[in-house]
């Protein structure tokens, strides 16, 4: 098939790193268009990442019948009501995470997802990396024998107060953030939806946390621990630990590999250290988007957003927090 033509919503920071680069690393696709509340600051985006043309609104990006697919890197609280406008539109929608605000907001995007018939994909993009399919594989092979304990976290530090991440009405917090990612990593490895026992948090601001912390029980009788934060004394931490009644599982940077990983495995039989691929987990990402939309499988579809939001909604109600809201 020909390049997939994809517009991005926004001149967000991420989106060099998580599209435009891949995008001329791979060659699969292409960054046909962008848009952003500032017509300027689309233009100059444009023309510093070489994206072909901008169009003046949101609307008009997801409507373009010159553009194939919608990449959405808004704030949280947007996540939803953009992806149904490009959904409604008839594009396919590579979606950053959070999916959505919360799990209601999320299952109404997933059946709206079904109906529509096109791809539609959370932009985890370590689970479409090697490494992260070589930890499933190293979980259920058996090795590490009957599963007592998963431990996964997430902590950098982001000072600025005035960050989106730290707006409620953007549906902001550490665990919508950094969170998200040892959650669903947390069910990844679980290979099933957890109970949460207790959560506490630390508040940058009257409902907004800048860290978190959950222990929560996993089917089965394994217990299981998530950490995050974007602003604690736990500066800067994102591993995976898995214990076995035969076996410990370890890795360094699980969530983004091409900078620097580890993976170690430590049984009754000896240790040893795996290093996979350094290429980056958004070039494997965008692969893996261009060939579900030529019929290929989803490994982060709205059915597993679903389940990921409802568990970080939980944990907020745990915490005694709100879950988040779409933004207004």
């Amino acid at each position: 098939m020909s390049q997939l033509r994809i517009g991005t919503l926004g001149a967000a920071r991420i989106t060099p790193g998580a599209l435009v680069k891949p995008c001329l690393r791979t060659g699969v696709a292409r960054v046909g268009a962008v848009a952003a509340r500032d017509p300027e600051r689309a233009k100059a985006f444009a023309r510093r990442h070489g994206v072909e043309r901008t169009v003046a609104t949101y609307e008009d990006l997801v409507n373009d019948p010159d553009i194939d697919a919608v990449y959405n890197p808004l704030p949280n609280g947007l996540h939803g009501r953009w992806t149904l406008a490009a959904l409604a539109a008839g594009k396919h929608v590579l979606c950053e995470k959070p999916f959505t605000a919360n799990a209601e907001e999320a299952e109404t995007v997933a059946k709206a997802a079904e109906r529509s018939g096109l791809v539609v994909m959370e932009a985890f993009h370590y689970r479409y990396h090697p490494l992260a399919a070589r930890m499933v594989d190293v979980v259920t092979s058996g090795e590490l024998g009957e599963i007592e304990h998963i431990e996964t976290a997430l902590c950098f530090p982001l000072p600025n107060r005035g960050d989106i991440r730290y707006q409620l009405d953007l549906a902001g917090g550490a665990l919508m953030d950094a969170g998200c990612y040892p959650v669903h990593l947390l069910r990844t490895l679980a290979g099933t939806e957890p109970e949460v026992l207790t959560a506490t948090a630390k508040l940058a601001s009257p409902g907004v946390d800048r860290a978190m912390r959950a222990t929560l029980l996993i089917p089965g009788g394994a217990t299981g621990d998530v950490r995050c934060s974007m602003l604690s004394s736990d500066l800067l931490r994102a591993t995976a630990r898995v214990v076995g009644d035969r076996g410990e599982l370890k890795v360094i940077n699980p969530y983004s590999p091409q900078a620097w990983h580890r993976l170690a495995v430590r049984t009754r039989l000896g240790h040893r250290v795996e290093h996979l691929t350094r290429e980056a987990t958004y070039d494997f990402q965008l692969k893996a988007f261009v060939a579900a939309v030529a019929g290929g499988p989803v490994l982060t579809p709205p059915s597993e957003a679903v389940k990921n939001m409802a568990l970080i909604d939980a944990i907020y109600r745990a915490a005694g927090l709100e879950p988040r809201q779409p933004t207004a």
